[in-house]
């Protein structure tokens, strides 16, 4: 099970924190104001009041040791930065930061995130569904409770044809196409292309790096394996 850590408990952060514990994940949730930690307290593996720019304050909760830091300060853009540094600097291998402005996403790209999350233009509920399930590149909601995904292929599918795997039986999921990455040589020279099996046949193999188009519900897609 991969460990987050949840950086600044406002409205962005809060609904985070809330929403992968819900599913299972082992989650540290962080701020410098009391009355936020004591409000997630019961909702998260730990909940702790400290200074996130602090290496020797993250070190002794364990927050060198989880997987994915959420960098989700608000009121001070010097903390933002100098939080993600500094979880950068303890090694944490993915640390995803909050930004406002394309300005403010680029100097937080220069100082190390990994990644940028804009709260007001994404929902904690779509953050939550990329950290859970990576492997999901993107998801596009059709109604309540179903969702059209765009899924890397795991490695237990390749060299597989769609009939032996019987996605539909196995996962109640529905492959729509498949997206194929091919190497070809054109004037002397390989040229990577890529292209869609609109239909794909209950014969057609599964290869490394295939994009599977999928539709089905939700909790069938967060069943679906990651590798």
């Amino acid at each position: 099970m991969e460990r987050f850590a949840v950086i600044g408990l406002g409205r962005f952060g809060m609904m985070l924190a809330k929403l992968l514990a819900q599913d299972g994940a082992d989650v540290i949730a962080v701020d410098s104001d009391q009355e936020c930690v004591d409000a997630i307290r019961d909702h998260v593996s730990l909940a702790v009041c400290l200074d996130a720019t602090n290496a020797d304050a993250l070190r002794s909760q364990g927050i060198d040791k989880v997987d994915v830091a959420v960098v989700g300060v608000g009121e001070s853009f010097e903390n933002s930065v100098l939080a993600t540094v500094t979880l950068k600097e303890l090694n944490v291998p993915t640390v995803i930061s909050r930004a406002t402005s394309r300005v403010r996403a680029e100097i937080l790209a220069r100082v190390g995130a990994d990644d940028v999350v804009n709260p007001e233009k994404e929902s904690a509920q779509r953050w939550k569904n990329r950290l859970m399930a990576p492997s999901i590149m993107e998801r596009i909601e059709l109604a309540e409770g179903a969702s059209l995904v765009q899924l890397k292929t795991p490695n237990r599918f390749h060299d597989k044809t769609l009939v032996q795997l019987d996605l539909r039986k196995t996962y109640r999921v529905n492959v729509v196409a498949i997206r194929r990455t091919v190497e070809e040589i054109e004037n002397d020279q390989t040229v990577t292309k890529q292209f869609l099996i609109s239909v794909p046949a209950g014969d057609t193999v599964i290869k490394k790096g295939d994009v599977l188009i999928l539709i089905g519900t939700d909790e069938a897609i967060e069943n679906l394996p990651a590798n």
